[in-house]
Order: structure tokens, then C-alpha cells, then sequence
């Protein structure tokens, strides 16, 4: 179902989905699908898997530890080939390794712009050993904006603070070698919760973010 959902999109948007995945980081909704805590990386590793398999086959034939799918016919098919381009947020040792062998890139989130350059780099030479091309792999950042009156200490998150301090974020960003950076203002509640709070704070943060 998720491969076709997916589908749906690439094929509705002629080819621009760009597809996000992680394992999960909340126990309490893992528990609540009914699946182990301890397996949710096996059970990610093999749902790729069967995601790639779905999108590139006919028949489709999958027999795996927890899926199983006897020869079938599968589609649409995605318009992007081999399949739409896919990130995956990774921050420990094993996903990182997912990620490096299967992802097309990386959505950094909840780790420290000053942690890039070092993990980055760690995860293109796992991609490297898989025997991918490390450069091939793009990092892009979601920003968790928080937005604060006056300037905030030295120890204040990434993305926390006035808009200056936002803006040299921006700037750190771009020096860690992030190919996009997307703004996320859930964090930004109740600071912005209305439709015309959130389109001014983005045009706030358009000015400072847009390249010169």
C-alpha cells in the first residue's frame, strides 16, 4: 500500500516526489502498531527492500521475514527510474549504515549543525565500502525554527533565536555542505498558529535564507 501511495504521488506530481523514511524514534506509537522496539530496524531494512523491489519489478516476487508477496503484478510504476530518490534521518551507528547503502541522501534533523561535517563524512565512507559512490549522497536540513525576541546564549539550538541568529544557521548550513535546508515551525508554536502567521514568519525567513 505504501509503495502505490508513493507512486501515486511521483506519478500525480510527473515526477517529483522525493520520499522520507526513519525508523521511528517514539516508543510509545511502535508499541502501539504492535511491533517490537527491537526489531524496527530489521523491519526498516527489509521494508526498502520490498519499496524498491515493487517499484522496479514485474512480477513482483518477495519473500522476506515479515512480508511476503507471491508473483504479482504491481503498478503504476514511479516515473522517476529507478525509483523516486529516497532520505533517511540517521544519527546512530546502524542507520547510519542503512542509510549509506540504501538512501539517496541524508535529512538531518535533531543533530547539531557542528556534528555534520564528521557524520557526513563517516556515513559516504560506509556508502563507499557498500561500493556507491559517497559523493552521490546529498545532505539536506530540516530546520526546527524557534523564534525568539532577543538574542538567545551560546548555548542555544540550531534554529533558535532572532531571525539573525536564524539567518547564521542558514549560513552554517551551507557551509556543511547541505544541498536544500527546509524550515519547520512546529517547534514555532504558539508563536505562529494561524495560516497568516505562519506565511509571514515564511517570508521572514525566505529573506534571510535566499541566496544573494
Amino acid at each position: 500500500m505504501l509503495a502505490r501511495q508513493l507512486t501515486t504521488l511521483d506519478v500525480l506530481s510527473k515526477g517529483r516526489l522525493r520520499v522520507g523514511l526513519g525508523v521511528g524514534w517514539n516508543i510509545d506509537e511502535v508499541e502501539a502498531s504492535g511491533v517490537a522496539w527491537a526489531e524496527r530496524g530489521k523491519r526498516a531494512d527489509e521494508a526498502l527492500h520490498l519499496l524498491k523491489a515493487i517499484w522496479t519489478t514485474d512480477p513482483v516476487e518477495f519473500h522476506g521475514r515479515y512480508c511476503q508477496i507471491p508473483p504479482s503484478y504491481i503498478g503504476p510504476k514511479p516515473v522517476q527510474k529507478p525509483y523516486p530518490p529516497i532520505y533517511m534521518g540517521a544519527f546512530t551507528p546502524a542507520s547510519m549504515r542503512r542509510l549509506a547503502r540504501e538512501a539517496n541522501g541524508w535529512n538531518l534533523v535533531g543533530v547539531p549543525l557542528a556534528a555534520a561535517p564528521e557524520m557526513l563524512h563517516a556515513i559516504r565512507e560506509m556508502a563507499r565500502e557498500a561500493g556507491r559512490d559517497p559523493e552521490a549522497l546529498e545532505l539536506v536540513v530540516r530546520a526546527n525554527v524557534e523564534f525568539s525576541a532577543k538574542p538567545l546564549g551560546p548555548d542555544r539550538m540550531d534554529f533558535h533565536g532572532t531571525l539573525e541568529q536564524i539567518g547564521e544557521d542558514v549560513a552554517k548550513a551551507r557551509q556543511v555542505g547541505a544541498s536544500e535546508l527546509f524550515f519547520d515551525l512546529w517547534t514555532a508554536h504558539p508563536q505562529v498558529d494561524s495560516v497568516d502567521d505562519w506565511l509571514a514568519r515564511m517570508e521572514q525567513l525566505w529573506q534571510i535564507a535566499r541566496p544573494s
